[in-house]
């Protein structure tokens, strides 16, 4: 009879152990399905993507210390510009100039002289790499503006 009382008690089959366990069932609390929080997913669409990777050039020819603005709009866009200040005095230049400093340093990208009053200011997306390194002309057509 101890195995016949071994497997009942082994399979629930015995009384005394549905007793207690009808206890241990009655204090616990019923299931009830909980909320999940809202997941926050990180789904990208591959078109927005290929949009934001095609890169573009924006080409500047600066004729007034408003059009700063502009250009810094771009920045934020993340489009290098290529600006040109050869129309424009020394001082007015030089405004332009430490205003996209400012801009570019806040974006966290960066401005290079290209060439005789041209500068490439890129946002954080671009990178530049190599140098353009000045030739030095003959004084008369050396610019020493900039």
């Amino acid at each position: 009879m101890k195995i016949k009382s071994k497997l009942k008690t082994f399979f629930f089959l015995d009384d005394e152990y549905d007793e207690n366990n009808e206890e241990i069932y009655e204090k616990a609390e019923p299931l009830r399905p909980q909320k999940q929080p809202a997941k926050v997913q990180n789904v990208v669409s591959l078109q927005s993507v290929q949009k934001s990777s095609s890169s573009k050039v924006i080409l500047v020819e600066a004729k007034s210390y408003a059009e700063a603005q502009d250009i810094t709009d771009d920045l934020k866009n993340k489009r290098a510009v290529v600006v040109n200040l050869q129309r424009l005095s020394y001082e007015e230049g030089r405004q332009i100039v430490d205003f996209l400093s400012g801009a570019v340093y806040a974006l966290g990208g960066d401005i290079q002289k290209i060439g005789s009053s041209i500068f490439l200011c890129t946002p954080d997306n671009v990178e530049i790499s190599g140098n353009i390194s000045e030739l030095v002309q003959d004084q008369e057509f050396q610019d020493t503006r900039w």
